[in-house]
């Protein structure tokens, strides 16, 4: 299944005519993608519920997040709620669980733990709009918080920046 969220439009994400700022703003910001979560949620909902599944998992983080309103536990418990209004699994008496390993962890923390399980970090993009080649631009929201996270965690930035 292909999903393509530019479809939706209204986001500095997904509309490159949408110009990302540098500097953290207040409000939710122009980066936000309208329902995202609770899109790429309801099509693993639907997913779980056709094979039997009962768990979701999702990466969110509520702690070090450029305010985006479904980044929050009180997003997740709702989404639960949905589940179990939505599906006739739910209907039936299951109970669907969205587990949100990362919601209440720093970036810090996120890192440290990457780093801990041996994932290897220069594998890995924050960035809102790295380039072909996965260089972070290192002047968005996204790649300032991941810098501070690296600096916070006392460990090497090995982003690749562009």
């Amino acid at each position: 299944m292909r999903i393509d969220l530019a479809g939706i439009g209204g986001s500095a994400l997904t509309d490159w005519s949408i110009p990302l700022p540098e500097e953290p703003g207040s409000g939710i910001p122009v980066s936000y993608v309208p329902a995202r979560n609770t899109l790429l949620l309801s099509l693993s909902l639907g997913w779980a519920e056709t094979i039997g599944s009962r768990d979701l998992v999702i990466g969110v983080n509520a702690v070090d997040y450029s305010g985006y309103p479904d980044c929050r536990p009180e997003f997740i418990r709702s989404f639960e709620a949905l589940a179990a209004l939505a599906t006739k699994a739910g209907v039936e008496g299951a109970r669907f669980t969205v587990h949100a390993p990362l919601i209440a962890m720093s970036k810090a923390d996120i890192i440290r733990s990457g780093s801990d399980w041996g994932v290897d970090l220069r594998m890995t993009v924050s960035c809102y709009q790295a380039d072909a080649e996965g260089r972070a631009c290192g002047r968005c929201d996204s790649c300032r918080i991941r810098r501070e996270g690296f600096e916070a965690a006392g460990l090497e930035d090995l982003t690749r920046y562009a």
